[in-house]
């Protein structure tokens, strides 16, 4: 198993802003070489410039930009130690959204963590360790009320990450997957009237769980979560589901009755 630590080379996606800024603040900071990619050049460049780390603009959720960015990676590094596929979209509010919403949900949270797979797992097993993160919510574990798309997809996204850490720990790969209920970043303003995503008043801030982070690179544990409640309601929901979903219904009743008012 590799460790996090100065001169590790990583690669954090969805850099320019949120968590993966502060990811990628907080590895330039212990000494780490760093690689950022996003969407957004502009920004992106100013987070580079700002921490010293290497920028690769452009979408890293297809599969000509995931390639671009791993050789661009491996050019400026030598070889990727961590990856922290953090790149992450909301599309499309309950059963009205959109296949172009149900599809650029499935691509940028999930297909993006297998491409980037296929590419850097061979060469993590033959050298017996690599880093593989991916950044989830709460979503993935229980639901999202409001969005099918983006609860569908984080579960799916969490489900890939499990699936690399059973089949790959043994030789020496590391797979963990972040999960936070409420962060302070943009997705969070954007979805804030959405059921199950809490005010900005009780988030998380972007520090606050890049911190978790880089505690979390000194082990193999799968979570990544600073909010005990989050696994709390998944153990209710693992012992009785019948009763969980009873309950979130109720949610959803209460919250309907509120809109009607």
């Amino acid at each position: 198993m590799n460790v996090l630590a100065p001169g590790s080379g990583v690669v954090v996606t969805g850099a320019a802003r949120g968590i993966g800024k502060a990811m990628a603040t907080r590895f330039a900071a212990e000494g780490c070489r760093v690689v950022v990619a996003d969407v957004d050049a502009a920004e992106l460049r100013s987070v580079a410039d700002s921490i010293g780390a290497f920028a690769v603009p452009g979408d890293a959720a297809s599969a000509a930009g995931t390639a671009a960015l791993v050789d661009a990676a491996r050019e400026e590094l030598g070889k990727i130690d961590a990856w922290y596929g953090n790149a992450g979209v909301e599309r499309g509010r309950g059963l009205e959204a959109s296949d172009h919403a149900w599809l650029t949900s499935y691509e940028v949270n999930v297909l993006a963590h297998v491409r980037a797979a296929r590419l850097l797992l061979p060469e993590w097993v033959a050298r017996g360790a690599g880093r593989f993160v991916v950044t989830s919510s709460s979503a993935g574990l229980l639901t999202l009320l409001g969005s099918p798309s983006y609860a569908a997809t984080e579960h799916a996204e969490i489900s890939f990450a499990e699936w690399l850490a059973a089949t790959y720990r043994h030789q020496g790969v590391v797979a963990q997957a972040i999960v936070a209920r409420s962060v302070k970043t943009a997705m969070l303003e954007r979805s804030s009237g959405l059921p199950g995503f809490r005010s900005a008043e009780g988030a998380l801030t972007a520090e606050e769980v890049a911190d978790a982070v880089w505690e979390a690179g000194q082990s193999s544990q799968f979570w990544i979560s600073l909010e005990p409640d989050v696994a709390e309601e998944y153990a209710t929901r693992a012992s009785d589901v019948d009763a969980w979903i009873d309950g979130v219904n109720r949610v959803r009743q209460e919250l309907d009755g509120l809109s009607d008012q």
